[in-house]
């Protein structure tokens, strides 16, 4: 079995394949699990779905046939062509695939290199799919490891500090362009994780805020906690308004973030109106919420892949920290092969120790029974014999949790188990506590 990552993100497929891929509905994405399992070679799943990716991280008996049928349910989900997603799919296998899980949970892979939301949006994928009985023991062994590498990069690396989102990025193009924001008015649409982030950034440089959502109760929580947080900055305003006066609010107002998970665009050529002022709509959506066929004077609409330019800029200047959080990938990648190895070589040394223990019991019966002890010898007798396997196999024992670490260890366990007719069932438990999960 080997662990297997079908990713396609901003690096593979442009926008217009991305918004066609993302999982936007929980149903959605349970029902397309449920069809990958159906595979005789396909155990275990997870499906990450995020404004910049779809990764799909299971494991395989055969890895040509699964993925081949992942992205053949892929393409009936989404509409797309199976060449062109089979094509331009960037398919890991086994090392390669948890080198590159790792290097998604510790924010590498991103658009926008450090960017903080990546690992949580992968822990609510995996609970998701651990929910859902998608997933057991393979899969949350490896994502164990990932957090536990993202938490390390971001303890030794300046990579989660800065302008390292999304939303950061374009309220970043949206303050380089207006420049001097004290007084400018920013509308938000949309009341989610997203937004919450986008408010924040807004905020921190200078816009006032206007909010607005289907949702006015939620678009009301979020706006008060910002005026609880800021009660003491008394320029700091965030402004509800109903998502029925959406129409003339893009008409006022300069600048526009939407970040809603509305599966059609909600700003279109009929609603969006027109307007004598200059205006900058940020379109952080996938699917996209503003209609790519909208073209009215004074206006600039801007999509995450417009934002590339601020990007490379952030990675320029993460380039040093991004070679040792590499590092750090590289070298866990490692690690966890070898700690996989190390699970399989416990129940072997147990099942030794096991197996000289049943031989001591029948030994030992039989010589009660045939008059060769007397039965108030056996208690000395056994822990006699247990001394002596005890000794005889402490330098085997050792030598094969050594051998954990070499490239020879599977060979070895095996040749062990059959010179032994050791149990080659792992004795590991089936659910298996990952300490990362709740750390985000």
């Amino acid at each position: 079995m080997s662990y297997l990552v079908i990713s396609f993100s901003h690096k593979n497929i442009d926008i217009k394949m991305r918004e066609k891929l993302a999982f936007n509905g929980e149903e959605d994405k349970d029902r397309y699990l449920r069809q990958i399992l159906e595979n005789e070679h396909t155990k275990e799943a997870v499906v990450l779905s995020t404004c910049n990716r779809v990764e799909i991280v299971t494991r395989s008996s055969n890895v040509k046939n699964s993925a081949k049928n992942i992205i053949e349910k892929l393409s009936a989900y989404s509409g797309l062509d199976f060449d062109t997603l089979y094509d331009r799919a960037d398919i890991y296998d086994n090392d390669g695939a948890v080198h590159h899980l790792f290097s998604v949970a510790s924010a590498l892979d991103s658009l926008v290199i450090g960017e903080t939301q990546i690992v949580g949006q992968l822990k609510d994928a995996f609970r998701f799919s651990q929910a859902k009985g998608h997933c057991s023991t393979n899969i949350t062994r490896v994502m164990h490891y990932a957090f536990k590498c993202a938490a390390n990069v971001r303890n030794a690396t300046s990579l989660g500090t800065g302008s390292v989102s999304v939303a950061s990025t374009a309220v970043a193009k949206a303050k380089e362009i207006i420049g001097n924001t004290k007084g400018v008015k920013a509308l938000v649409i949309g009341a989610g994780e997203m937004s919450e982030l986008t408010i924040k950034h807004l905020i921190s440089s200078g816009f006032d805020v206007v909010l607005t959502s289907r949702d006015i109760k939620k678009a009301q929580n979020l706006a008060s906690t910002f005026l609880e947080e800021s009660a003491k900055a008394q320029e700091v305003k965030v402004d509800v308004k109903p998502y029925s006066e959406l129409t003339n609010l893009l008409a006022q107002i300069p600048v526009m973030i939407t970040a809603t998970s509305a599966p059609y665009p909600i700003i279109t050529k009929e609603n969006a109106p027109s307007s004598l002022i200059n205006r900058y709509w940020f379109d952080i959506a996938v699917p996209r919420d503003i209609d790519e066929n909208i073209s009215l004077s004074g206006l600039e609409v801007f999509t995450v892949d417009d934002l590339q330019d601020i990007v490379n800029e952030n990675m320029s200047l993460r380039a040093e920290q991004a070679k040792m959080a590499y590092s750090i990938v590289s070298r866990m990648s490692m690690e966890f092969f070898e700690w996989l190895k190390s699970l399989e070589i416990e129940p072997v040394v147990k099942n030794l120790y096991l197996k000289g223990e049943t031989i001591i019991d029948k030994k030992v019966k039989n010589a009660i029974k045939k008059g060769y002890i007397r039965a108030e010898e056996e208690e000395n007798i056994r822990k006699l014999c247990q001394t002596v396997i005890t000794e005889y196999l402490h330098n085997p024992s050792k030598q094969l949790k050594d051998i954990s670490k070499n490239m020879e260890c599977d060979l070895v366990v095996s040749t062990v188990q059959n010179m032994f007719a050791l149990n080659k069932e792992s004795n590991i438990p089936k659910k298996y506590k990952c300490d990362h999960l709740t750390k985000n």
